[in-house]
């Protein structure tokens, strides 16, 4: 970290969620030092542009905050691997988004002496610009060592969410609902727009996306009040 509190941010993953978490990063003050490469390299510039395409060990030199935003499968295998070629530091924050983990699937990564933070933006990414303003106004579930939960916790903040902390323990189940509470709204909608074109309703996601803001601001009020 330089004296300003300034961060060289790594990224690994260059999928829908690692150039938008180094996006907003960057917009928060800190400097992105490279990402790895990824399936749609005019998207991720869209979103970063100009930084560094790079190996991943090669972002881990270069950083003082590795963010790890790849596949719920391939996150072991990656810190572990990384940890092999010697490629994390000491002192150094390492930060997942994944909702399922928590910071024990950064162990190898911790027992370099990395620092391991795990942070999931409650966000529903698409990869572009768009996703910086739902940041805005969404929450973050936070899972990292006491000592350094503050770290984690300002880094959410950063992003532009509010963090929630969620125990080590906790961390399957909330991983569990996030999934089912997706995976149940994209079956639903999907199901309900073909309805709505079989119908002859015009763009039915602007239909549906109306709809559903007010089911669930609904929703949420019986919550307050239940």
């Amino acid at each position: 970290m330089t004296r300003s509190g300034r961060l060289g941010v790594g990224i690994i993953g260059a999928g829908r969620v690692g150039p938008v978490i180094g996006a907003a990063l960057a917009g928060a003050g800190h400097a992105v030092t490279g990402i790895t490469a990824g399936s749609d390299p005019d998207r991720v510039d869209a979103v970063l542009p100009g930084v560094p395409v790079l190996a991943a060990d090669e972002v881990v030199r270069r950083s003082e905050l590795v963010v790890i935003a790849v596949p719920h499968a391939e996150l072991p295998a990656l810190v572990a691997g990384l940890s092999e070629i010697g490629a994390w530091q000491v002192g150094q924050l390492v930060l997942h988004t994944d909702p399922a983990y928590g910071i024990d699937v950064l162990s190898p990564a911790a027992a370099r002496g990395a620092i391991p933070l795990a942070v999931h933006p409650a966000v529903a990414f698409t990869g572009t610009s768009i996703d910086l303003r739902q940041l805005r106004e969404s929450y973050a579930a936070v899972t990292a060592p006491a000592a350094v939960l503050p770290i984690a916790q300002a880094l959410a903040v950063e992003l532009g969410c509010e963090p929630i902390v969620v125990s080590e323990e906790a961390r399957a189940a909330y991983g569990e609902a996030v999934a089912t509470a997706t995976e149940f709204s994209a079956a639903l909608l999907r199901q309900s727009s073909e309805l709505l074109v079989a119908a002859g309703v015009d763009e039915p996601g602007r239909f549906l996306s109306a709809l559903v803001h007010s089911t669930v601001d609904r929703a949420l009020q019986g919550l307050e009040t239940a």
